[in-house]
């Protein structure tokens, strides 16, 4: 057995032996393929070099057109505010829906005969299919042309402007329209975040704030006054977005964000809502076309109130009329009439051409001069100053002005602030119409005094009379908290207390103003009635104005008043204009709580109701 197994493992032994392996080799083969892989080191090499050393910035290009990208940080315009805190002004945001007319045409055409051309056959199955569809025919365009209320021939419009990249749709939609917009996944059209501004108070204070346009630039009014105050700086800054639009990278800021300011006004708003309804209801009532008021803190021209009609809601664009934008109480200019006849009186006063206890006789109720003839509506005879003021007599003031020399009239209405800016800083003032000459004729010195031939607008007006209450000190009016400025004595505080006192007769019966009463208040003021001036002489139309101070035994507010135009028998100031005054002062009285004259120290707001 041991035998068998030995020649077994013999044979085996010998069959291994007996296989042979052969090698082969080439050497031209292994040239090549040597020089194959030498070839694609030193390409690859050369290629690294290449874009290393000659060309270093190209794939860093590459790298930064795929991942920078530059975004904004939006700077809300500043707010507005009333002397309280309360809102007027505020910024909220809004969205802008604009399309990329480029990538839309990619996906859409307008014509059957561009769609007709973009049918492709598979060649497989043979079918045909359009590579593009058609605009008219899609149900999403009608529904983004709804909900953004335009027309869809006006979105095929904007869309197909050659060469465009970028075309607004919208302004200034809410989240609400945005997310619609998203919903119909229309490619090619986007939204952006931008500032919307709202004005809580609506038509009260337009015509003072003015508004901004989509860009949020005032246009108008403070908003534009203080444009650049408010508007702040939109910051940029170029940042790396990793593939899914996350932020990895703040590479550079491009322009620091400057916040914007707030501005905080000295207008009460509760003070400027009774102005505003009051004057809203009077023309109205009057059936006049316009009308203006302001309300003046007399011991720092802080302006309380300021209020126009027409006005218009600033938050609904369709209501933008030029004709209602314009704050009036600084724009439009009228003649005083027989308002600046105390300041005629304080100017006697002043120059020494009369006293306080004289008596003038008016008798026969009108004087000849130069021909032509002044007249009152009575024969009033013999009245002293106060009693001249009460029955408002041309007669009795027109006398008193002739005894002056014209420049001194003339300085006297300068000081008291017409023909000259108020300081209230606003775009559009006007100065009113003050005529500086050599010569004058005694007729048009008479008509002057009692307020012709001169204009001034409701802000300036109710200026000369704050100067008058505050004992002759003339304060530069403001409409922006903290920008107070100090006085300037103009006239002799005596003089100006005895004219305001001499003003308390007209709101007394006998006077030309008992509806400016204000009960439990002296008042002190003075109504002016006068033609509107026309081609070739006056007409048929009236301004309306009353001017007062209260309370008269301690100053605090002037208010002036002014109606144009109105109609009907009842046009005159005591009729029109001297119940705005009145409701207007009685409801700045109460809520500044100021004591009446009389009451007690325990006084308050609140006891008054």
């Amino acid at each position: 057995m041991n035998r068998k197994r030995t020649t077994t493992r013999a044979k085996a032994g010998s069959q291994t032996r007996k296989k042979k392996i052969y090698l082969t080799y080439s050497s031209g083969r292994y040239i090549f393929v040597a020089a194959t892989i030498t070839m694609i080191a030193i390409a690859l090499i050369s290629r690294l070099a290449f874009i290393q050393v000659l060309e270093p910035e190209y794939l860093s290009n590459e790298a930064d057109k795929r991942s920078l990208r530059v975004t904004s940080s939006v700077a809300h315009r500043g707010n507005i505010e009333d002397r309280n805190g309360e809102e007027l002004a505020i910024s909220v945001p809004a969205y802008a829906i604009w399309v990329d007319p480029k990538e839309v045409k990619k996906h859409f055409v307008f014509t059957r005969e561009e769609w007709a051309d973009s049918v492709v056959v598979n060649p497989k199955t043979g079918l045909e299919r359009h590579t593009k569809k058609y605009f008219y025919e899609s149900k999403k365009w009608p529904a983004l042309a709804e909900v953004l209320d335009i027309k869809i021939e006006d979105l095929a419009k904007a869309i197909q402007k050659p060469n465009s990249r970028f075309a607004y749709l919208r302004r200034q939609v809410n989240d609400p329209v945005v997310q619609y917009v998203k919903q119909l996944r229309l490619s090619g059209i986007a939204s952006q975040l931008e500032s919307h501004r709202f004005y809580p108070t609506g038509e009260i204070n337009a015509n003072i704030l003015g508004l901004t346009d989509l860009d949020a630039q005032g246009i108008e009014g403070i908003e534009k006054s203080y444009n650049d105050y408010l508007e702040g700086q939109t910051g940029k800054k170029r940042v790396r977005k990793d593939r899914l639009g996350n932020v990895i990278d703040n590479v550079e800021v491009l322009r620091e964000k400057k916040l914007a300011g707030n501005l905080q006004l000295t207008i009460d708003q509760r003070i400027q809502a009774v102005a505003y309804s009051e004057l809203k209801r009077a023309i109205k009532i009057n059936n006049a076309t316009s009308g203006s008021i302001v309300v003046i803190d007399i011991h720092n021209g802080e302006i309380y109130a300021m209020a126009n009609y027409p006005s218009f809601n600033p938050n609904d664009r369709n209501q933008y009329q030029a004709y209602k934008l314009r704050n009036r109480a600084i724009t439009d200019t009228f003649e005083p009439g027989s308002t600046v006849k105390p300041l005629v009186v304080a100017s006697a006063l002043m120059n020494k051409k009369t006293n306080v206890d004289e008596v003038i006789d008016t008798s026969p109720g009108w004087m000849n001069i130069g021909g032509r003839r002044v007249r009152d509506g009575h024969n009033y005879g013999k009245m002293d100053l106060a009693k001249i003021l009460k029955k408002s007599s041309n007669v009795g003031v027109s006398k008193l002005a002739l005894r002056l020399k014209p420049e001194q009239l003339q300085q006297t209405f300068a000081d008291f602030g017409f023909g000259n800016d108020t300081g209230i800083g606003l775009i559009g003032e006007s100065v009113g119409r003050l005529p500086i000459r050599h010569r004058w004729s005694d007729f048009e010195l008479a008509t002057m005094s009692f307020g012709y031939g001169i204009t001034t607008t409701t802000l300036q007006l109710a200026k000369a009379y704050a100067t008058l209450a505050s004992g002759g000190i003339e304060y530069p009016v403001s409409i922006i908290k903290g920008t107070k400025q100090p006085g300037e004595q103009v006239i002799p505080k005596n003089i100006a207390l005895e004219v305001v006192a001499m003003m308390e007769g007209v709101s007394k019966p006998g006077g030309t103003a008992k509806k400016a009463k204000v009960e439990g208040y002296r008042i002190a003021g003075k109504t002016g009635t006068s033609r509107k001036a026309e081609a070739g002489g006056y007409g048929d139309d009236y301004v309306a104005v009353f001017a007062g101070i209260a309370p008269a035994s301690r100053p605090r507010f002037a208010i002036a008043v002014m109606i144009n135009e109105p109609q009907g028998d009842r046009y005159y100031a005591g009729d029109v204009a001297a119940p705005v005054f009145s409701e207007v002062m009685k409801s700045t009285l109460l809520l500044t709580h100021v004591l009446p004259d009389g009451g007690d120290e325990s006084y308050t707001y609140l006891e008054a109701k």
